[in-house]
């Protein structure tokens, strides 16, 4: 039994499809990021789950009970939101507290005066700063607990949020986009601090981003979401190499996967004057997306060499180069990423010859879906894993730390 299960979940606004049948399981543990464009649901489906907003359709299933009909309040689901919510009249450590003294004080517990006169009260309120103190210092925030958030920088207000949440012990996280408001220096840190936190609590986690070197440096599987539905589920590699669909492979990476439209039909793809061979392809001539990463695009300084290119632009990024070339049969733009010594010398309007890896060449239907089978070359337009120019062999070689830059 999963941890956490959705199934089927629809919700419209105004007769706007927001949530269109998302079914998602979440092990025990598990750290799922869920990514996709502003605007295809992420949030909308983290309110739905917390208990914010009502599903029009589908259940919700936590621990194996079914949560229609549980008030948000009921649910132990903790929530850490974009903004943080921090109340700016509470302390850090106030703010802390917050989740166990609804938990553990009655209402008349909680009043200022009235409350101190009512028996055991003062035990429990020494109970939850106690809670309070603890988690702050696994945190490092022990030293901020008297200040007020309009004292803290963007890092702090976000452990202090992360330490209400993790506070009251939930039965599920949900994060929705709690870097946004960071730098990208501050980002990049606190990548790692909510990954160990996550990893000491165990409890399973939905972490929504639009941010996709996020997803893929932070999650245990990537849930990739368009236009309401869940595309692809599945571990950051297989996102990223093994694309269900063009959609994923057009959002995960980046600089962007090469997309170039091709012909299929008896076998065989067409792209220009290239050629490859596809197990499965459909017997009647059909378009198709020929699809490649840039790490698998290799450059030579011989035009003749693969095909025939022109530099448009070259961006020098320190470990790395994004060389942008227009090819000259057929005017697509094809992007290359290579190391700096593969680049040098090279500037806009040099010609240049380029290869693909056959291996790493993805094949698209007209629908988006992959089309299944393998690629092999069929001329000399295409590299492979042992022959070819030599920075086409390194490329092939690095292809797993060119693989992490992508992530971010």
């Amino acid at each position: 039994m999963s941890a956490l299960s959705l199934r089927g979940i629809t919700k419209a606004f105004g007769g706007n499809q927001i949530l269109n049948g998302v079914s998602l399981d979440v092990e025990a543990g598990e750290f799922i990021a869920l990514v996709g464009p502003s605007g295809c649901g992420k949030s909308t489906l983290l309110r739905v789950l917390a208990g914010l907003d009502h599903a029009d359709r589908g259940e919700i299933l936590i621990g194996g009970r079914d949560m229609s009909g549980v008030a948000a309040a009921d649910r132990n689901i903790a929530m850490v939101f974009q903004s943080y919510a921090l109340y700016p009249h509470l302390t850090a450590s106030q703010n802390i507290a917050v989740p166990l003294a609804m938990r553990r004080l009655s209402r008349m517990e909680r009043l200022p005066f009235a409350g101190s006169l009512m028996p055991g009260q003062r035990a429990t309120r020494a109970a939850i700063a106690r809670d309070v103190r603890e988690m702050a210092k696994s945190l490092k925030i022990d030293h901020l607990l008297d200040r007020k958030p309009g004292q803290m920088s963007g890092g702090q207000r976000q452990r202090v949020a992360l330490a209400r949440a993790m506070v009251r012990q939930p039965s599920v996280f949900l994060m929705d986009e709690p870097l946004s408001n960071l730098d990208a220096n501050l980002r990049v840190h606190a990548r790692g601090e909510i990954v160990d936190l996550h990893r000491r609590a165990g409890v399973p986690t939905l972490y929504v981003t639009h941010d996709q070197a996020e997803a893929l440096s932070m999650a245990d599987r990537v849930a990739v979401m368009m236009g309401g539905r869940l595309l692809q589920i599945a571990s950051p590699e297989v996102i990223y190499d093994d694309p269900a669909h063009i959609e994923v492979a057009r959002f995960i990476g980046q600089p962007r996967i090469n997309l170039l439209p091709a012909a299929a039909e008896g076998g065989v793809v067409a792209f220009g004057g290239l050629r490859l061979t596809l197990e499965n392809a459909p017997d009647r001539k059909v378009p198709v997306t020929l699809a490649i990463r840039p790490e698998f695009v290799f450059l030579s300084r011989n035009r003749h060499d693969g095909l025939a290119a022109h530099i448009q632009r070259v961006e020098f990024l320190g470990s790395e180069v994004i060389i942008h070339c227009r090819l000259d049969a057929v005017g697509e733009t094809v992007v290359a990423k290579v190391q700096p010594s593969d680049a040098s010398g090279l500037t806009s309007g040099d010609a240049v010859g380029l290869r693909l890896s056959p291996g790493r060449t993805l094949i698209f239907a007209e629908d988006g879906s992959r089309l299944a089978g393998s690629v092999a070359t069929a001329d000399a337009g295409l590299g492979s894993a042992d022959a070819g120019l030599a920075t086409g062999d390194a490329g092939l070689a690095a292809s797993d730390a060119a693989r992490e830059r992508a992530h971010g």
